[in-house]
């Protein structure tokens, strides 16, 4: 036991210190786990009698009746001596010790009746064995040393009152143990803060099966200090025993708070109790456990009936003014429901109301709506962590006022006790909102939660979810706020469109109705990026199809085309008004805000990025590949590039300021269906200097035969692309032989032959292009129906560029011819073809022949008259005949080269 530690000690410091300390690092103190006699206490004062239970605190004039409870069959015979103490200096005078004989009447039957003396401070009861001088021997030890019994009275209080805290908190972590392990983890942290018990967290991790037998470890070590039911004594603070507590506090049983004052009163009484014992007797600690009107002692060592005898020494309550417990309200800002079914008033502050029945006949005493007041029961319950208020009698009162201050009322012993005062409301129809971040919040097919807002919440009861079809289910919520409580809206199985929540209150028949929208899944948006200066931005999310609008610093973007990859949705964003989208600054931080179609609206990141990379297109040249020869088509507009020219083009770097060596151009047709990459190393781009380069571009080569249309390039650095800008349009140019006319200028209609003549789109024989004659789409011929040239040329458009009018020169001159009515017919003027880059148009033709036709004729459309295709005469793969020689003899064929 640990006072026979401290005895040993006392022989040499020097050599038994180290001894002593390893024995306390081995062992805890003695544990009080032996069952010992009971003593009933009934304490009157003025009229009041009440249990020893209920007592805190004696008083002088207290009058005692105490009846030793032992079993018939006892057969040791017990001394019963109550003693009153008047201070550690000032030994008792011989009439404060009253005995009585526990095995004779009138003792064994009566009792003992006793008052507290006027002085008195404290007061201890002994059960020694009889001897014949044992009531002597007792008088003697304690007027010898006074003080030592007086701090034994103090302690053994002291440690019985902490006791009974560590009693509460075991019975309630075994009965929630056994009854819902589940609970323990919601409960312990309550119980730890009424009952000023340390619990270990780890414990709470472990399965709820495994969290009782845990929670219970280490007991005695459990106990921490508090102000209100600390010892009254500085415990163990002179000589070697005051050496082994300090030491005995930093072993591993006893460190990190588990020296509180339970332990040191255990260590106090046993140095106490080891330095008055005798040959005669020694002194047994016994702590008390009150329950009504007795006391049921709890012992650390078994009584011993040969020399030295036991006697037990039993503390009772301090002979002193009464100590208010110093209760306070958890949190005295907080609203609470007077018709709440089950109430609870959090409270903390004060232990010993929660582990004993000092406080007793506890009221809530509630304000009326008329001046008249109303007092509700209240119990203290530790595993709730505050007052359990019988709300009962409310049913059938008078409605209370709205808000009222409600207050504990009760007995600390025979004293009044005022406690902590509460916020209570009466129910009430609220106006329920949503709160705003939540008003879209609901989608259907999971949970979710939403946050609703009232002036109090305090007294909802229950919520219900009501979907379209009228189907309810629960609805978990809790109250984080006294005007918001938190809702989980369980959708996994409601469709969408209105729904509602059905608010019940205490003490109201009917539910109050919130009408909410249920919606499919929201779009998530991730971010909205748009490089500085840019009118196009892309949104990035998922179900991006829902997106209406987007809204960035006033400036408004719409969707444009929506792509997916990897399992996300990429959206492109153009702005309306792209002169105040180009306003927009790398440096601006903000969120943009999205309108879906359904109404909802969300917020999205914004990332303002650099401006893109571009250049300016500074010059362009193209070069056919060798001379296309006689009858080419001339391209009427510097935008048209043969597919098989080379094409050289200038830049002007804009963004950043300077090419590098790694910067790439790219070129590609409109639709994007080919592209190719021009950079340094391949040669096809090079660098005048840090502000220009030139690029090359053969398109037959770099895009492949079938790339027609638009061209358009953009620079990307850094692995940054630029915006596309317009290039070129890139054109395929048909292969013309040959053109046969009739010697009568009365027949208007000539054949042109040649390959890929589909590439032609229409062809006329005036500049004005009237009465064109269409190719029909596929057109496989390679011959066509064209009219007369006018002036040796014929006008096409191109397939490819169908807007522009080119020309073919053909090289040669109308002849004369009379008209039916013999009249010559005046030549028409000739026609000045549109200046075209003389780089791609062909030197005039240098055959006279009428029937010669430029490679430019394979451009234009064939018709039999007017917006009309014309069939391909019977035989397409052959070129006149020579015996059709009145009409073209001798007409050498007219190529494009190809």
């Amino acid at each position: 036991m640990a006072y026979r530690f401290a005895s040993r000690c006392s022989v040499s410091v020097a050599a038994a210190l180290c001894l002593c300390l390893a024995g306390v690092a081995l062992a805890d103190p003695a544990a009080f786990d032996l069952a010992g006699p009971k003593i009933d206490i009934d304490v009157t004062r003025g009229s009041s009698t009440l249990p020893v239970s209920q007592v805190p605190s004696l008083a002088a004039g207290d009058r005692l009746t105490m009846k030793a409870d032992l079993p018939e069959a006892q057969s040791a015979h017990y001394l019963m001596v109550a003693v009153f103490l008047r201070g550690s200096t000032n030994p008792p005078p011989k009439r404060w010790f009253i005995a009585c004989e526990t095995w004779q009447a009138p003792c064994a039957r009566e009792g003992l009746t006793l008052t507290v003396p006027k002085d008195a401070q404290q007061m201890l009861v002994f059960l020694a064995p009889e001897t014949g001088g044992d009531f002597k021997t007792l008088v003697d030890a304690v007027r010898g040393r006074p003080g030592s019994f007086v701090r034994t009275s103090q302690d053994l209080h002291q440690a019985s009152l902490d006791r009974s805290r560590l009693e509460t908190y075991l019975a309630a972590v075994r009965t929630l143990g056994e009854a819902d392990p589940a609970q323990l983890k919601d409960a312990a942290p309550l119980l730890a803060r009424s009952l000023a018990i340390k619990v270990d967290d780890k414990c709470l991790d472990k399965i709820p099966i495994l969290q009782a037998a845990c929670l219970q470890q280490g007991r005695e070590s459990l106990i921490l200090n508090d102000g209100h039911s600390a010892s009254l004594a500085q415990t163990l603070t002179t000589g070697l025993a005051s050496d082994l507590a300090l030491d005995a506090s930093n072993t591993a049983q006893l460190k990190s708070g588990f020296y509180g004052p339970y332990i040191g009163s255990i260590f106090d009484i046993a140095r106490i109790f080891d330095s008055f014992h005798t040959a005669q007797y020694q002194y047994i600690p016994a702590l008390a456990s009150t329950r009504g009107r007795q006391l049921s002692l709890t012992l650390n060592a078994a009584p011993s009936f040969h020399d030295p005898k036991s006697v037990l020494v039993v503390a009772l309550p301090a002979i002193d003014a009464p100590q208010l417990p110093p209760l306070h309200a958890v949190d005295p800002a907080q609203v609470y429901c007077a018709r709440r079914d089950s109430l609870v008033l959090p409270v903390d502050g004060a232990p010993l109301v929660f582990s004993t029945t000092y406080a007793h006949d506890m009221t809530l005493r509630l304000p009326g709506k008329d001046g008249a007041q109303l007092d509700l029961p209240a119990r203290a319950d530790p595993v709730h962590g505050g007052f359990l208020i019988d709300t009962t009698p409310l049913a059938g009162a008078t409605p209370l006022a709205a808000e009222a201050r409600a207050t504990l009322h009760g007995y600390w012993g025979f004293d009044p006790y005022d406690g902590p005062s509460f916020r209570l409301v009466e129910a009430r129809d609220e106006a329920w909102t949503v709160a705003p971040a939540d008003e879209s919040a609901l989608i259907v097919g999971r949970q979710d939660i939403i946050h609703v807002r009232a002036s109090s919440v305090s007294c909802v009861n229950s919520i219900a979810l009501r979907d379209a079809a009228g189907r309810e289910q629960k609805v978990e919520w809790k109250a984080v706020k006294p005007d918001e409580l938190e809702a989980h809206v369980p959708l996994q199985d409601v469709p969408s469109g209105e729904i509602s929540l059905l608010i019940a209150q205490y003490g109201r028949r009917e539910p109050q109705r919130l009408v909410l929208h249920a919606f499919t899944e929201a779009a998530r948006l991730d971010t909205f990026s748009v490089h500085a200066g840019d009118k196009d931005g892309l949104l990035s999310g998922n179900r991006l199809d829902e997106v209406e609008r987007l809204v960035l610093k006033g400036v408004e973007f719409v969707p444009g085309e929506l792509t997916t990859a990897d399992g996300r949705d990429q959206l492109a964003m153009t702005a309306r008004d792209a002169r105040a989208a180009n306003a927009l600054r790398r440096d601006d931080s903000a969120r943009a805000h999205v309108s879906l179609r359904d109404g909802r609206a969300l917020d999205v990141r914004v990332a303002i990025t650099s401006p893109r990379p571009s250049a300016q297109l500074m010059d362009k040249s193209a070069q056919r590949a060798d001379n296309p020869g006689v009858g080419s088509i001339r391209l009427a507009s510097p935008d048209e590039l043969p597919q098989d020219a080379q094409l050289t083009f200038s830049l002007r770097s804009q963004s950043p300021m300077t090419f590098t060596h790694e910067d790439k151009v790219e070129v590609a047709t409109a639709d994007g269906s080919s592209s190719t990459v021009l950079d340094v190393a391949s040669g096809a781009l090079t660098l005048q200097n840090a502000r220009v380069a030139v690029a090359t571009l053969v398109p037959a080569k770099a895009l492949g035969p079938s790339a027609f249309g638009p061209l358009r390039y953009r620079l990307v650095s850094n692995g940054v692309a630029g915006e596309w800008r317009p290039l070129a349009t890139l054109v395929r140019l048909p292969v013309l032989k040959a053109i046969d006319c009739p010697r009568q200028p009365a027949e208007a209609v000539c054949t042109l032959t040649g390959n890929n003549l589909f590439l032609l789109d229409s062809v006329s024989g005036a500049p004005q292009f009237a009465q064109p004659t269409q190719v029909p789409d596929g057109f496989p011929g390679r011959s066509l129906r064209v009219p007369r040239p006018s002036h040796g040329q014929l006008y096409v458009k191109l397939r490819d560029d169908p807007a522009v009018i080119n020309v073919v020169d053909l090289g040669i001159a109308d002849e004369p011819a009379q008209a039916a009515g013999g009249a010559t017919p005046t030549p028409a003027p000739p026609v000045t073809p549109p200046q075209v880059d003389e780089s791609q148009a062909a030197p005039p033709a240098q055959e006279p022949t009428a029937a010669r036709v430029g490679a430019a004729a394979a451009a234009a459309g064939v018709g039999a008259g007017p917006q009309q295709a014309v069939a391909p005469p019977p035989s397409t793969d052959s070129t006149p005949s020579a015996p059709d020689a009145p009409r073209g003899a001798a007409s050498p064929l007219l190529s494009t080269p190809h």
